[in-house]
């Protein structure tokens, strides 16, 4: 008497019909998946003991020429040489290819977002009068104050004699009618022949 295994015993699962295009009795091809992987192998590498022939050739000759025109790209090539070279390019292909016409050109020229804007933060100066921007200094008195400012710079040039005689006290500008104090003892003081500018206040 035999004994059978119970893995024996039970009925193996009917095999799968083959697909309508493959034959019954063909082979069915590996998984890529499930099969192990095959090494390539890998090319011989050439050896370099000897020069290829172009090498130590002139330019001028024909083994050369038709070397630089094999390693040449297309883009610089001649349009002798069986290419067209940069007319046959794709930078051509963002270039203007009609005329903008003149109600265009208007449009463009005349947009309301492109025109001067109008300045309506224009105030009166309370000092002088003339016009200036609100919350920036008035161009007049500005200019005011400048020119007086190189008339005293002038004055202490006079005294100093040079550019590199500046002492080290402080400078007070006196003008007519006025004389120094006793807070302006050791200090330099520079004369101005006029009368005090009404916004040049006296400290």
């Amino acid at each position: 008497m035999t004994l059978q295994s119970p893995a024996a015993a039970l009925p193996r699962p009917p095999r799968p019909a083959a697909p309508p295009g493959r034959p019954p009795g063909a082979a069915v091809p590996s998984c890529p998946l499930l099969s192990p992987p095959v090494p390539s192998r890998r090319p011989r590498p050439v050896p370099c003991s000897r020069a290829p022939p172009s090498w130590g050739q002139p330019l001028s000759s024909p083994a050369a020429r038709s070397l630089l025109r094999k390693r040449s790209p297309p883009a610089l090539e001649g349009p002798g040489e069986g290419s067209e070279g940069l007319l046959g390019s794709i930078l051509w292909m963002a270039a203007p290819k009609k005329r903008r016409t003149i109600e265009v050109n208007r449009c463009r020229r005349r947009n309301p977002t492109n025109l001067i804007k109008i300045k309506r933060n224009i105030d009166v100066c309370p000092e002088c009068g003339n016009l200036k921007e609100k919350h920036v200094l008035c161009g007049h008195c500005y200019a005011q104050v400048k020119a007086e400012t190189r008339q005293i710079r002038k004055e202490m040039g006079k005294k100093e004699g040079g550019p590199f005689n500046t002492p080290t006290v402080e400078t007070v500008v006196l003008y007519e009618g006025e004389k120094p104090t006793e807070k302006d003892e050791g200090k330099r003081i520079i004369e101005r022949a006029r009368k005090r500018p009404s916004w040049f206040t006296q400290n």
